[in-house]
């Protein structure tokens, strides 16, 4: 059973999105939580936003306890970049990139072996 959130065109680089959803990824749901709520980067807000997200879709469409779930699958993938023009020196220009990011959390029961 596994249950999916996907939070897109997320105003944050890839790069700075990773650093967060690593420190989730294969954690139970309370103990991701945990991390999220302590974590002082801007980004956790969102990955927090989108991990309750996938536990109410498990709760509404597989009628699971959250206590049970654990994070099996976490990623960022990179989303479109808005490109911007910033007025240099001796008249040149530099292009600014203003990177977005897809993230997306996989819950699922954990699996007794």
């Amino acid at each position: 059973m596994e249950a999916r959130a996907i939070a897109r065109y997320v105003r944050v680089s890839p790069r700075k999105a990773r650093v967060v959803v690593d420190l989730v990824r294969g954690k139970s749901v309370v103990q991701a939580r945990e991390i999220l709520a302590f974590t002082n980067r801007g980004i956790a807000e969102c990955v927090e936003k989108t991990l309750n997200s996938a536990v109410a879709n498990a709760e509404n469409l597989h009628h699971v306890r959250p206590e049970s779930l654990v994070v099996k699958e976490a990623y960022v993938d990179e989303g479109p970049t808005l490109k911007r023009i910033r007025p240099r020196a001796k008249g040149s220009a530099s292009r600014i990139r203003k990177r977005s990011s897809h993230i997306t959390i996989v819950v699922g029961t954990r699996e007794e072996a």
